[in-house]
């Protein structure tokens, strides 16, 4: 099969890979039909990835369609249209059953697209362990699109609101309007947000969030405005999406008295200087890391079928897989406006 495969920083190739298989009566084999390129994927295309490994195959959002399923498999069958969580889980200790991969028991979690271990999804094919667990029919009044999105951008995003503590009423501030933090933008007004800052230096992507109803601000000068804005009210729910240390140093001097800060951009820095004192006088609430995905689908489906969040809307390109390695270098430059970059096999 054709994949886009990593060798090295800023080197991805689209080339033949050996066909998936199943390794397990539980496995399921799925043709893919979508994937994208998520911002967490930049950290391997800039060489910062988790692995040792070269070669194999990078992405960790799909969907498509069901064309082997393992003896174990109950509940898909050949021809289903799935959406395929970004990460896994066993898919059959007492956590994973809850839709909780992070602490999955067994220590069989993992995340595609990151080494050999678990080839990645952008792909014509993909593996998928425990897959009446990790993959699920996508369902009526759900596009392909929007299903692809579930994978993970979309799920993070909600993780991240949730996390922020957004409910009627409240400010909420969210740093970095990427995908993901642009959905978590339309989700602060669906959880209730009475008003909702949107920070970012790319005045297009400020521009986009001000059609959702947000206001939106440059970085440089956010906390002055948000001051003036709220009298010195600050927000209270803060969603931070970028992931460096200076975006969380701005999500913090963004949070008013017992605000509550989630981060849910991805940071690989050993260390932070967290302003201990600041948090302790506000009473902060700080809150880091990532989400799973299964977890959120139930309550994201039926708000995607009432029309009430429209993730697709941070889709800025659709390209064949075979343009691959011009869509990560084209995302990976902010090139033509680049969003979300939906690749087709």
């Amino acid at each position: 099969m054709k994949a886009l495969r990593y060798y090295g920083p800023r080197d991805v190739r689209y080339e033949s890979m050996d066909d998936p298989v199943l390794h397990d009566d539980r496995d399921v084999l799925v043709k893919v039909t979508g994937c994208s390129i998520c911002g967490s994927d930049l950290h391997i295309y800039h060489g910062e990835g988790f692995s040792e490994d070269l070669g194999f195959c990078v992405g960790h959002e799909a969907v498509g369609e069901v064309v082997e399923i393992g003896r174990g498999v109950r509940r898909l069958k050949s021809g289903d249209r799935v959406m395929i969580s970004a990460a896994v889980g066993c898919g059959s200790c007492p956590s994973c059953l809850r839709g909780d991969i992070v602490r999955c028991e067994t220590g069989q979690g993992s995340c595609y697209g990151l080494s050999s271990r678990l080839q990645g999804s952008q792909a014509e094919a993909v593996r998928v362990p425990a897959g009446d667990f990790n993959a699920a029919r996508i369902p009526d009044g759900v596009s392909d699109e929007q299903a692809l999105l579930m994978t993970d951008g979309m799920a993070t995003a909600w993780y991240g609101a949730r996390n922020a503590d957004i409910s009627s009423g409240k400010t909420v501030a969210v740093v970095g309007l990427g995908p993901i933090g642009l959905m978590a933008v339309e989700q602060a007004f669906v959880l209730g947000a009475a008003r909702v800052f949107a920070v970012d230096p790319v005045a297009e992507r400020r521009a986009m969030a001000e059609a959702m109803g947000a206001v939106a601000l440059h970085p440089d000068e956010a906390p002055a405005q948000m001051a003036e804005l709220t009298k010195g009210l600050m927000a209270d729910s803060i969603v931070e999406a970028v992931g460096h240390a200076r975006t969380i140093d701005l999500a913090l001097r963004l949070a008013g008295r017992r605000g509550t800060v989630s981060v849910i951009g991805v940071n690989q820095d050993r260390r932070f200087d967290f302003p201990m004192a600041r948090a302790f006088a506000m009473g902060l609430t700080f809150r880091i890391g990532t989400c799973s995905v299964q977890e959120t689908w139930p309550e994201l489906i039926p708000l995607v079928q009432a029309g009430r969040l429209k993730p697709e809307r941070v889709i800025s390109h659709r390209l064949p897989l075979s343009d691959g390695v011009e869509a990560y270098r084209m995302f990976d430059a902010r090139e033509d406006g680049a969003l979300k970059m939906v690749l087709t096999p």
